[in-house]
């Protein structure tokens, strides 16, 4: 039997940031007190999340009713907050913080337009993401997502010129697509099969279903392409796509929120829906795990052509995210863990890698990996931040990116998958060799021309110190992963807290 607590902090952790978009757009002429509000919808966000904390490490869940169905549907819309939802949450709310201050930097720094349109859809995109993090079952995940898709699409398309609405309609195109065609679908099966049931709960909703081999295969596909966020090709091409939204869109949502929503989906699908004793049974989590291999690889070789710093960084995205992918469905307890673990070390580990490259661009213009020669030496703390993100992705000590990945491997090896193994290894490998040069350049190598570096420094105060300040989480997280790991852990171990 479960153990739940009722109560509406959920609720008010996603309204957090909803309500504070009439109050952005009331004072578009204010900016200062525009921001303001931003702060304090994202540090009461993250206080309300906190406050969820102490229950979910007890091992219990805490759940509320919304509504109790829609449209003669009875099923309802309503919020279960577990271990995976408390980490996704505990990342995104915080991180939002410290984005929202990188996004002044960045915005002012560049004089962009639209301000305020900008600051409303971030905080509206927010409450989706806490949305999907809380869904209590498969439709309140669904419409969720959706609303994130859709108002995450008015930032991707910000700049408003033809590259903007071009990568906008990629944005749209495969993100819609793909849940209608395939994650409905999806969902509906999964509805008359469980006879109206898409509960999330301590047993997977199809966990004592009769599907055969076939069946279960097409409805597992079903689920990780809809929820193509997640970033598996064939559909993938919607993220570097998305690169050319403002520097803060990429870092948090096409690092953290957008993406990490995708494979977040994966997981619930992988451990709510099909159940890890069902996937072992029928064998179909393989299929899976061979798509993740295939996209982990291939972006990496595709990340190393890339000369656009940010195309590279969303290469190395869709590769990481399908660590997760294949960890998760590699079904082992360790592989599990770093799965979810690797959410957020992969989290803070990036969001550093496009603030550094958000801060190269407003302090000097620069945007491809060849035109950083000797900009170490100009803008030192960017760099070494840009360094230490590195390893983190990479998976080097000492920072906590090292942690997840060697649970990845471990999970690998407990699952006898020494093929997939070597998969996670060529790929921190490939990770370190499209990431290492942009290092190498621009420490070691000189600048090209000393004239046209002149007056090239540090961008602004509050561009540079978020990005120290992620730079610093990725090395605490691998000396004190305690809260992370227990969290994890809960999860794996099935919703049972460790004694």
């Amino acid at each position: 039997m479960e153990n739940t607590v009722q109560s509406f902090l959920p609720l008010w952790a996603c309204l957090a940031s909803l309500v504070a978009v009439p109050a952005i757009v009331l004072l578009r002429r204010e900016p200062s007190l525009r921001e303001f509000v931003t702060f304090v919808a994202g540090i009461a966000k993250f206080a309300l999340v906190l406050a969820m904390l102490p229950v979910i490490l007890e091992g219990k869940v805490i759940v509320a009713t919304l509504v109790d169905g829609i449209g003669g549907i009875n099923v309802p819309i309503a919020f279960r907050v577990d271990a995976l939802g408390m980490l996704f949450a505990l990342v995104a709310s915080s991180l939002w913080i410290l984005t929202s201050l990188y996004a002044i930097g960045y915005m002012r720094g560049l004089h962009e337009h639209s301000q305020t349109r900008f600051f409303a859809f971030f905080a509206l995109s927010l409450c989706a993401t806490l949305g999907v993090a809380f869904a209590g079952n498969l439709l309140t995940l669904y419409l969720f997502y959706e609303m994130l898709s859709l108002s995450t699409w008015p930032l991707v398309t910000h700049h408003q010129d033809k590259e903007a609405r071009t990568g906008g309609r990629t944005y749209l195109s495969y993100l819609l697509g793909t849940s209608i065609a395939f994650a409905i679908p999806a969902i509906l099966f999964t509805y008359t099969r469980s006879g109206g049931h898409l509960d999330f709960g301590p047993e997977a909703i199809l966990a004592h279903s009769d599907l055969g081999y076939w069946p279960a295969l097409v409805l597992l596909l079903g689920f990780a392409f809809g929820f193509s966020k997640a970033g598996l090709m064939p559909f993938h091409s919607w993220l570097p796509g998305a690169m050319v939204a403002p520097t803060p869109v990429s870092a948090l949502l096409h690092a953290v929120a957008v993406v990490k929503v995708g494979v977040f989906c994966v997981i619930r699908v992988v451990t709510g829906v099909f159940g890890v004793d069902l996937l072992g049974r029928l064998g179909v989590n393989l299929v899976l795990c061979w798509i993740a291999a295939f996209t982990v690889v291939t972006s990496s070789l595709i990340a190393l052509t890339q000369d656009n710093l940010k195309r590279r960084l969303a290469f190395s995205t869709i590769g990481q995210l399908s660590y997760i992918v294949l960890g998760v469905s590699l079904l082992s307890e360790h592989a599990v863990m770093g799965s979810i673990l690797h959410i957020a070390m992969h989290a803070v580990g990036k969001i550093t890698l496009f603030f550094c490259a958000g801060a190269i661009f407003v302090a000097c213009g620069k945007k491809y990996v060849t035109e950083l020669d000797g900009l170490g030496r100009r803008m030192p703390v960017t760099f070494a931040a840009f360094a230490i993100g590195a390893m983190s992705v990479t998976g080097l000590p000492p920072t906590g990116g090292m942690l997840s990945k060697l649970y990845l491997v471990w999970g690998a090896a407990e699952a006898h998958q020494i093929a997939l193994l070597c998969v996670f290894l060529v790929s921190t490998i490939l990770n370190g060799a499209y990431f290492f040069p942009v290092i190498y350049r621009a420490f070691f190598k000189p600048l090209p021309e000393p004239a046209s570096a002149s007056g090239i420094a540090e961008a602004p105060l509050a561009c540079v110190l978020p990005l120290a300040l992620t730079a610093a989480g990725s090395v605490l997280l691998f000396f004190f992963p305690g809260l992370l790991h227990d969290l994890a852990g809960i999860m794996a171990n099935g919703g049972v807290a460790n004694p």
